[in-house]
């Protein structure tokens, strides 16, 4: 498999790029053709301090899109960006998955634009992990990329999820649930409302019907489902739980710990017809060791060709 990893995203590229790279290889050597992209001048030379220049591919990418740059202007007029040459090599099938912890904006341009939803999906979606307090794993979408949301959307977004679920967390018949301000079916705002029976009736998905905030954290389902609104709210609210407990020294608390951004790399478009991982601007060696980890197994597992599979019989 071929990973390509965009070297000059991020606030600390790309040293903690290259560490991550680093920390991957001494573990998982073999596993990966990995293609580094970026400014040679840069990435050259600390690929051979940290001794990974000969595991590697380096491809050039003279030109950077900052973070406060317009994407779809930024990936018109800078074609030799690393973002922009990390999308062509994944769309012309030089690369298998695209790593970047870059401009947001662009990543989901690229993504939407270069390698395209899905055949049958409305919107992509974008997701986060949630640790549960009894130990478990939830996932939580969307979170971002849809502030605006149709009930067919979030439909969607539940078979993408379970798919994931199943794929990449493990969990076998993975429980979806609707985010809403009450359990009983026929609470909630008209969104809620209308979607609720499309979920109900899905025979794809494992649906257990609504949960409210309060259930979020708890090992009430594997899947919540909401509009990008919401979802952004509750992920940002997240993050600040990580700063509090880091606030009141319980950053070492075995649960508080599982907050941190780094343990879980980055999150995937889902929806799009190849593997893009987009990481946190503040992304560190950790965090870029695990996003391609997970790259791997997004390709190993062919989730986005069981979304294609199942999306063709809808």
């Amino acid at each position: 498999m071929n990973i390509g990893i965009d070297m000059m995203g991020g606030d600390f590229a790309p040293l903690e790029a290259v560490k991550g790279l680093q920390l991957w290889l001494s573990q998982h050597s073999g596993v990966a053709n990995l293609f580094c992209i970026g400014n040679e001048e840069l990435v050259k030379p600390l690929l051979e301090e940290y001794k990974i220049s000969s595991s590697v591919q380096l491809v050039h990418a003279p030109e950077v899109i900052g973070y406060n740059e317009h994407p779809t202007k930024a990936l018109k007029e800078k074609q030799k960006s690393s973002i922009a040459i990390g999308f062509y090599l994944l769309a012309t099938g030089k690369i298998d998955a695209f790593i970047s912890a870059g401009n947001t904006g662009a990543m989901l341009v690229g993504a939407m634009f270069s390698i395209k939803p899905i055949e049958g999906v409305l919107r992509p979606t974008i997701a986060t992990i949630i640790p549960q307090i009894k130990g478990g794993t939830g996932l939580l979408l969307d979170v971002g990329l849809n502030a605006d949301c149709k009930p067919e959307n979030l439909n969607q977004f539940a078979l993408l999820g379970s798919l994931y679920a199943q794929n990449i967390l493990n969990i076998s018949n993975p429980r979806i649930a609707l985010l809403n301000v009450g359990e009983e079916e026929g609470k909630g705002n008209i969104l809620a409302q209308t979607a609720y029976p499309l979920l109900k009736e899905n025979k794809q998905i494992n649906f257990t019907g609504n949960v409210e905030g309060r259930d979020i954290l708890i090992d009430k389902a594997d899947v919540i489902v909401c509009d990008g609104f919401t979802g952004n709210i509750i992920l940002k609210m997240a993050e600040s739980i990580y700063d509090a407990a880091v606030e009141r020294s319980l950053n070492n608390d075995a649960y508080f710990s599982r907050f941190h951004y780094e343990n879980y790399g980055g999150t995937p478009v889902l929806g799009v017809a190849k593997p893009v991982i987009i990481g946190h601007g503040i992304s560190n060696a950790k965090a870029f060791m695990n996003m391609i980890g997970l790259a791997t197994k997004m390709i190993e597992t062919d989730l986005c060709g069981k979304m294609k599979e199942q999306f063709a019989t809808l």
